[in-house]
Formats: structure tokens, sequence, C-alpha cells
């Protein structure tokens, strides 16, 4: 009896140790061979040329070439799945679109994301620093991050401007995310999964470097660590998972201030929510013209983007011109997807099943309905041409802008800039472009060896910009007056860009 019990036991500790083999990391971040990544390579480089409108956008003919051909020479030796992942996202970052999204394969995504290896603090950029946003911690509050396990904040800032895809050449984005939003999974995809991390740190006011290590926690403690993050009052102020999609209030009798933080509130003109929106957006422009108000503040600061039309309802009511939605769109797509054994769908978290694919070619064949001499031309009936509204508002106009706004946001800022009557821009320059993004419509593909998923947006789309001076191409909407978050202002939880514009109207 002794030994089948200690028979047993042996045979429950073989198990036990095959299961933890089998949920390892070396299990889901397997080693590539040369021949699997150079297809895989292939196979991308053939998705981007046979779908992608905006490749060639910023980028020349000689420029993908040579980038290409780096990555073709970086993969003569085995790599790990994630090192091969990190070589993708310098090919999607390099295109310029704020569109482009890559992630590695869901098994390897939901292994680290059960591990218990985060990060276990918020951090903020401030001023081009990496600074402690964790209350109650044993670091204080405003510290400057100067390591983390030994890597040099600056080194590690830049090695997630990858992770953050901008419209362009512009890199404010790049900047703020590169702290503000690198430490969860994007941690764990750079450098691995570590149960412990070194931190030197300066604490406010101080020269003194301090050494603290911290034990790494789950992901679901990390999400409840950020969500009491020291700045989370005033972040939640632009946050549209926090506020409504829009609202409007009188700061003072002689200023309104109107948020957009998401276009989600209608799908399009059909949804049936849309005629409440525009009803909202004309007895807004009402009061202001019953009113005689002089000051308007449109606060865009947070906005990812969302549906047409609503972004344009409000700019009727600035303007005395005609606007379109677009200049030009296109797409280089016919009637067959290209690489469509590949394709995955229009979501990474949802593969299209045959009738979907069929549904999304009907409507892609109505939005886009001849492919010829390599363009395939917008239908007119969906760009309409706005006209203008009354009331009009005739006072001084001020939009707030920052790093975070992009796709429907920042054309809608674009839209702005160019036709609004007596507008002054305020904050931080778009991560959306001013004259052009690839928007629209997303498609996923998955590469067959590596199973990485990479997202991009088909549509080539010319927005109807006017030419300014200030505004070269290949960069996001840029302020008349550039304001980013002050350390005092942090340190206080003042919001340092509204306090501007109400200082700019006091003037």
């Amino acid at each position: 009896m002794k030994n089948v019990l200690i028979l047993l036991l042996l045979l429950s500790q073989g198990i036990s140790a095959q299961l933890l083999k089998k949920d390892s990391l070396q299990t889901y971040n397997k080693t590539l061979t040369p021949g699997e990544m150079k297809a895989d390579l292939q196979t991308f480089l053939g998705i981007r040329k046979g779908a992608n409108s905006g490749l060639y956008r910023y980028r020349t003919t000689q420029q993908i070439d040579s980038i290409y051909k780096w990555a073709f020479k970086e993969v003569k030796k085995p790599m790990t799945t994630l090192e091969f992942f990190h070589l993708i996202l310098q090919l999607t970052d390099f295109e310029g679109s704020c569109h482009n999204y890559t992630e590695p394969g869901e098994e390897l995504v939901a292994y680290l994301n059960r591990q218990q290896a985060f990060f276990p603090y918020a951090l903020k950029y401030i001023e081009g620093k990496m600074i402690f946003n964790t209350v109650g911690a044993a670091i204080p509050v405003g510290s400057e991050i100067l390591r983390i396990n030994d890597v040099p904040a600056q080194q590690l800032m830049q090695s997630f401007y990858k992770y953050c895809t901008t419209d362009g050449f512009n890199i404010t984005q790049k900047q703020s995310n590169s702290v503000d939003r690198s430490y969860g999974i994007r941690y764990l995809y750079e450098y691995g999964v570590s149960d412990s991390f070194k931190i030197a740190y300066q604490a406010p006011g101080t020269t003194l470097t301090q050494m603290i290590t911290v034990p790494a926690i789950t992901n679901d403690q990390r999400n409840d660590m950020f969500n009491k993050r020291f700045s989370a009052p005033v972040d939640s102020i632009t946050d549209w998972r926090v506020q409504a999609s829009y609202s409007f209030k009188m700061l003072n009798p002689n200023t309104g201030l109107f948020n957009f933080r998401i276009f989600n509130m209608a799908d399009d003109d059909k949804d049936p929510r849309f005629p409440g929106y525009v009803k909202y957006i004309d007895s807004v422009f009402q009061l202001l013209s019953n009113n005689n108000v002089p000051n308007l503040i449109i606060d865009l600061r947070g906005n990812p983007g969302g549906s047409d039309p609503n972004f344009e309802q409000p700019v009727m009511y600035l303007t005395d011109s005609n606007f379109k939605e677009n200049a030009v769109a296109y797409s280089i797509i016919g009637k067959d997807i290209p690489y469509e054994q590949c394709f995955w769908g229009i979501s990474t978290s949802h593969k299209m099943d045959s009738v979907e694919k069929v549904e999304g070619k009907k409507f892609l064949l109505d939005y886009f309905p001849a492919l010829i001499n390599g363009k395939n031309m917008q239908h007119p009936k969906y760009n309409p041409v706005y006209h203008p509204k009354s009331p009009g508002y005739k006072g001084k106009l001020y939009m707030l802008v920052d790093e975070n706004v992009a796709s429907a946001g920042s054309h809608m800022a674009s839209l702005v800039k160019s036709y609004a009557r007596n507008v002054t821009v305020v904050g931080v320059e778009t991560t959306g472009g001013y004259y052009y993004h690839n928007g629209h419509m997303a498609m996923v593909y998955e590469l067959p060896h590596s199973k990485i998923k990479s997202k991009f947006s088909i549509v080539h789309v010319e927005q109807d910009a006017l030419v300014k001076p200030d505004q070269p191409e290949g960069r996001g909407i840029i302020p008349d007056y550039t304001v980013w978050p002050t350390f005092a202002d942090f340190l206080q939880s003042r919001d340092t860009q509204m306090e501007f514009v109400l200082k700019l109207i006091n003037k």
C-alpha cells in the first residue's frame, strides 16, 4: 500500500511538472525559425501593398523597400515570437497612421495577462520626465523615476514609442503614452516577465537618488491601483470612459463649455439616437445666441474618434462656409479581399465567419464601387456637403486639443481650425493628422506562423482642410498656444490647459 501511495505521489508530481511546463512563457512565446519569419514578412508586405492605401503616404517606395530589406536581414537567425513582434511593430509605426495596431497571438496575450508580473505603480509624463503618480506608496508622489530594473528613464520611454502609432511624423502622443500607458502589458511585451522591480528615484525637491525594490502584482491589482492614481481627478475630466460622450454647461454668464469626449453618440444618421443628438446641439447654440454669450470653449481633449456625421454637426454652427468630410477618399481594394486566407475581421477580438464576410463585402462594394487605375473612389453619397446652420456662433471660440485627440476627434479639430470664425486653438498637437489620415474602415490580418495580428484602416482620406502656414504636411492640429500640463499644477491637481484658456478669456 505504501509503495502504491509513493507511486501515485510521484505520478501526480510528474503531471504537475508537465502542466507547469506547458503553461509557461516558453510555450506561448515560441521560437520562430528564419523560414517561418521570412514567410510571415513576405505575407505581411503583400498585405500592406495590396490593402493599405496609406503605405506610401508619408514614405517613399525607396524608404519602404529599405525598411523591409532591413527586416529580412534581421530574421536570418531564430527569434522568439515577442522579438519578431517588436520588429513588426517598427514596420507598422514607420507607416505613420494612428489607426495602426498590432498585437501578439491571443494565447500569448492571455498568458501574460494572468501573470503576477505587472508594474505596481502609476506613472505620469510631466515636463519630459517620468513622474511617480501613486498615493500611499513608499515613493512620494511627484518623485522623478530615474531607472527601472537598471534601464534609464529616457531609454524606457524611447522603447515604447513603436507601440504608439501616430499620423505622419508627430511624436506628442508617443511622448506622453510612453509613460502614461506603457506600464501594463506593454512593459511585459517589451521587457518580459519579472517578479519584482528595482526602482531608482529622486523625491521632489531633492537631488539624492534612492533605491527601492518592490514585488510585481496581478493585472487586476494594477487596474484597481491605476483607477486610484493621484492624477485621476484631473485625468478623468478628459476621459471618455468616465465622462458623457458630449455635454454642455455655462461656466459663467460670459463663457460656455461644450465637451466632446468621443463621437459614439450615434452609429450614423439612420441611428435612432442621431435626431436627439442633433436636437441637443441645436439647443446649445440657441442658448448661446439668445444670451449673446461672448466666449465658447469646445473641449476635444482625449477624444479618440468615432463615427460621422456626429463630428460635423457642431461645425455647421461655427462657420460661414460649406464643407465636406473629405476632399478625396479611396481604397485600393476591388471586389476581392487581398490575402483573404489571412484575413481575420475588423476587430482583433472577433474572427469574422463566412456570413459576416459576405455582408462585409457587400458594404465595401457599395462604399467603393469600382477599382480604376489602382484607386476605388468613395461613392459620392457617402460624402455630402454640409452647410452653415443658424443660429451661427459669432463670439470668440476657443478649442482645446491634446495629444490623445485622434481620428474623428482630430478630423473635427481640422475642420474647426480651417473654417470656424474667430477661433484660437490651445493645448498640445493632436496625434490625428490635420490634412490627411487613413481611416473609416479597419481590417485585421493574422500572420500564419507567428499568429501576430495587425489592424489598419484601408481608406485614404484627404480631409477638407485649408492649407495654412502653421500646418506643415504630416503633422497633427498645431495649437496657437502650445500648453502641456506643468509639474506645479500636477501637484496641485489643477487643469493647466483649461486654466490657460480661462486666463486668455479674462484678458
